[in-house]
């Protein structure tokens, strides 16, 4: 349970976090607008320390799945652009695929 609470945390930090820089950059927004995006990619970075994972890279690829269901959670309800149901299939096939990766059993390093 703290790997997915892990993962939707970290999802929302680094998507606030790029978010800002692409206000800065894209939007022209105030430079300010770095102080808090840095901090939610520090947060973000943090939080995947909590996944509970044998090795980082296996935690990075299944927190991937978690990562593009949440960008989409981003677009609706900040951007206010509703995905589709194509969005919502291939969320829903990176979820399924986050889940075989992070829980699928693992034969015993000898």
């Amino acid at each position: 349970m703290v790997s997915i609470a892990a993962m939707i945390g970290a999802a929302v930090a680094e998507i606030a976090g790029c978010f800002a820089f692409w206000a800065w950059l894209k939007l022209g927004k105030s430079a300010l607008w770095l102080v808090p995006g840095i901090v939610c990619l520090l947060l973000f970075a943090y939080l995947l320390t909590l996944i509970e994972s044998s090795a980082a890279g296996r935690a990075y690829a299944a927190y991937g799945g978690v990562y593009i269901a949440a960008s989409l959670g981003w677009l609706w309800w900040i951007e206010g652009v509703r995905p589709d149901r194509w969005d919502a299939i291939g969320a829903a096939i990176c979820l399924v695929g986050a889940a075989v990766i992070l829980f699928g059993p693992r034969a015993i390093a000898t």
